[in-house]
């Protein structure tokens, strides 16, 4: 298995690219703003060829890259149907000005093929089977996606803005929701492995186990407390 990072753009979102091995198709995860060098110079190093782009939700930091990655190499772009819209309108979705600087850097709207997210499903993809999961909370169409453990890697959770190492995504914007974040992480998080990677929308890799025992969110969450905390959090 392969599986190359890197954080993009003024927030650092974190964009993956992974594949069965190098030399063979890959899925593209959040190419985000200023991602698209980074998605070529990862194809180029690990001679991958994308056959889909997958997003965890529809926030600019995660989805500003996607038309020209998409229209770059032709392929489909996946994201839940309550996110959608914020690929044509990322200033309703944040609710708020992105300021005339920063539009007229970005290619606002959607690639030429998008294709729609379910709870539940899995995608076929580039050799590789992603499991979907709805998890609202950060925005309404917010979703994780989770690879099975196989013979060289743990299982692993790409968890967007749901779950980060110590934190969880804001949920003040447009479409957030505290209590619904909560019920995510008891639904989606809760129950995996100690031993599934996080790989989040910023910020470095974890682990549940690790989670489990020090976020201060996600331990409340165990405990059925409601995870009243001052922590802070993050995403844009």
């Amino acid at each position: 298995m392969l599986i190359a990072g890197f954080p993009a753009g003024a927030w650092g979102t974190n964009c993956y690219l992974v594949a069965p091995a190098a030399g063979e198709e890959c899925v593209i995860i959040d190419p985000g703003h200023e991602a698209a060098p980074g998605v070529e110079e990862t194809i180029a190093k690990h001679r991958l060829k994308p056959v889909a782009v997958v997003l965890t939700h529809g926030h600019l930091d995660h989805v500003a890259s996607v038309v020209p990655v998409c229209g770059a190499h032709g392929v489909p772009a996946w994201i839940h149907p309550e996110d959608r819209y914020m690929m044509s309108d990322p200033e309703k979705a944040l609710g708020m000005s992105i300021g005339q600087q920063l539009m007229g850097e970005l290619t606002v709207g959607e690639p030429d093929d998008v294709r729609e997210l379910t709870d539940g499903s899995a995608l076929s993809l580039a050799g590789l089977e992603l499991t979907v999961a709805h998890a609202p909370g950060h925005t309404r169409g917010s979703v994780t996606f989770r690879l099975p453990e196989t013979a060289d890697i743990p299982p692993v959770l790409f968890s967007g803005d749901l779950l980060f190492a110590g934190s969880i995504g804001r949920t003040d914007l447009p479409g957030g929701s505290h209590a619904e974040i909560l019920e995510s992480l008891a639904r989606v998080c809760l129950p995996l492995d100690d031993s599934t990677v996080v790989l989040s929308g910023h910020g470095p890799q974890t682990t549940i186990g690790r989670e489990r025992a020090t976020n201060p969110y996600l331990r409340e969450v165990a405990r059925g407390l409601g995870a009243d905390t001052t922590a802070p959090r993050r995403g844009l």
